[in-house]
């Protein structure tokens, strides 16, 4: 999943971002609210932390433009701002949760996992595809019940593709749910790793489950195929 951090202070923005990219998750980061609205309205994104108090385009004025197009991306606050009134200010301009700075990030990722969970989020904690399943919360992946070690990438691109099934979805979608914004344009990397991918859930069974679709991506499906 591809999170976008909005947060000025570079210390705790890089802070979060590597605990959040050591927990598989790929995050772009801008340092003010002008750099974060441009990136969110080129990119889908799963979730976004936002801070507040921000130069520029401050995270009042984000959330509304953001709720204003009817954008339904689950959104954490993040700020010093403790007041009971500014925590309802922001909900009220669209926010999903509040966290009060200073935070532990234990708790910052039990807040961000349990947005993720929610049903107009994620489908199912687990998902499946014949004899595939994907753990969403352990991510941990098995087929016909043997465990399939991946790295840490492999497990994001198989859990993007097992969230689409039957669905082809473009190299360009994979990089941007995928990858963070470093990887813009570089759409082979999705072929490395689909071609890893393959060798780890499909080459060593009868049945394969990867499907490349000529011009168009690829689809995880278990509808025979060429």
């Amino acid at each position: 999943m591809r999170l976008l951090l909005v947060e000025d202070e570079k210390h705790v923005a890089d802070f979060i971002a590597r605990g959040l990219r050591a927990e598989w998750y790929a995050v772009d980061v801008a340092y003010d609210g002008n750099k974060g609205w441009e990136l969110a309205s080129k990119v889908d994104y799963d979730l976004v932390v936002l801070d507040l108090n921000l130069p520029g385009l401050n995270g009042m004025e984000f959330l509304r433009r953001l709720r204003g197009r009817g954008a339904k991306v689950p959104v954490l606050v993040l700020t010093v701002l403790d007041a009971t009134d500014d925590k309802v200010e922001s909900l009220q301009a669209g926010a999903d949760d509040h966290l009060t700075k200073p935070f532990a990030f234990s708790e910052l990722l039990a807040r961000i996992k349990a947005l993720l969970r929610r049903p107009a989020v994620v489908p199912a904690n687990v998902l499946r595809i014949a004899d595939l399943e994907v753990d969403r919360l352990k991510h941990q992946v098995h087929r016909a019940g043997r465990r399939i070690d991946l790295t840490a990438k492999e497990y994001a691109l198989l859990e993007y593709l097992a969230a689409h099934p039957g669905q082809t979805v473009s190299r360009t979608m994979i990089i941007e749910h995928v990858w963070d914004q470093s990887f813009e344009g570089l759409t082979n990397i999705v072929d490395v790793y689909v071609r890893h991918l393959r060798a780890k859930i499909d080459d060593p069974f009868e049945h394969k489950l990867i499907r490349t679709v000529r011009g168009g991506g690829y689809c995880l499906s278990d509808e025979p195929g060429p």
